[in-house]
């Protein structure tokens, strides 16, 4: 089973990954910062409609603090999905501010809410760790899915990522008669495949939600990431492999059900040529996102002495060996994905 070593450092925005964020229009100005969420006078914990504790605390604001607080965090709602037109906060109010604590970032999470139809949306206010900008620019490059987040100095703005948690998707839903067995076992094949060729680590059922699509005549199924903090840091090759976690169990009992190894061979080759058209498709931002990385510090030398050996031994590729950084680590891997 795949174990983390030990809780990872945030590694701060490096100038070079700054220049990229600023040339893709990641970076933008913000009227609030993270530091100035921490100003919160109180809190309590936040229980769900089952009276579960999520682990999350709901914080408040003096008078004096929370008007200008609440304007600042709907400025940022605008900019993050609607290009910063204001004119989308006029119905609009914030509902509640959340804090994770647990977090290795702790975050801060935003309920927004329109007066109008009682419709809410979320988004999140994180420090901005740049092991996680990497793997939310990876994630919208190289995966189907696409991403929307903002950074600014120190600050990381994320969208939420709708989806069944996981962890309650294998608790609630495995079981029902419409579930689709084999399609779901399919999609995390797909997924685990997608983790390991970009090295995005530690996808335990917590860190990923599921996305269920209704079609006219069947289920369809997304696993989607929504922590990305273990982008290319672990040395251990299992932890980029989701197939490993042991929270991941009974997914990975319904891929022994109802894939055979000659499908399953299939699906990771359906998938592996899905990224390598994405790679070839934008090119030159894989160029530059890589050019970033390979000039950053984003892990440990035991790590990457660790990591770029597993992948030569698995491989059977000595130009792992050859990296010196967890930036040329993922190049080699999405180069190998291309040659084949």
């Amino acid at each position: 089973m795949a174990m983390i070593s030990k809780k990872k450092k945030i590694f701060p925005i490096s100038p070079g990954l700054r220049e990229y964020l600023v040339g893709y229009s990641r970076e933008v100005d913000i009227p609030i910062h993270y530091h100035e969420l921490l100003r919160y006078t109180s809190s309590i914990a936040l229980y769900d409609s089952k009276e579960q504790d999520t682990l999350w605390e709901t914080v408040f604001y003096d008078q004096s603090d929370r008007e200008e607080i609440h304007l600042n965090v709907k400025k940022i709602y605008a900019l993050l999905k609607a290009g910063g037109d204001l004119s989308v906060m006029q119905h609009l109010y914030v509902d509640r501010i959340d804090l994770c604590v647990y977090g290795n970032t702790q975050p801060f999470r935003i309920r927004i809410v329109n007066r109008i139809n009682d419709n809410f949306d979320y988004f999140y206010i994180k420090n901005a760790d740049a092991s996680r900008v990497y793997g939310l620019e990876l994630e919208h490059l190289l995966s189907p899915n696409r991403i929307s987040y903002l950074v600014h100095k120190d600050t990381l703005i994320e969208e939420h990522i709708a989806g069944i948690p996981g962890e309650k998707f294998m608790k609630e839903h495995m079981d029902l008669h419409h579930t689709n067995a084999i399609r779901l076992a399919k999609e995390f094949v797909k997924f685990n495949e997608r983790c390991f060729v970009r090295l995005l680590g530690d996808m335990h059922s917590s860190n990923f939600v599921i996305d269920v699509t209704p079609d006219f005549e069947e289920t369809h199924y997304r696993i989607r990431a929504i922590d990305f903090d273990q982008q290319s840091y672990e040395g251990k090759k299992s932890i980029y492999l989701p197939q490993y976690f042991k929270e991941n169990n009974a997914l990975i009992q319904l891929g022994m059900n109802f894939i055979t190894p000659e499908s399953m061979k299939q699906y990771q080759k359906e998938e592996r040529t899905l990224i390598a058209n994405r790679v070839k498709s934008a090119k030159v931002t894989i160029k530059n996102i890589l050019n970033a990385m390979e000039g950053d510090v984003l892990s440990i030398p035991e790590n990457i002495k660790s990591l770029r050996e597993e992948l030569s031994k698995h491989y059977q590729s000595p130009e792992f060996l050859k990296a010196k950084n967890m930036g040329q680590i993922l190049r080699v891997s999405l180069e190998h994905l291309i040659a084949k």
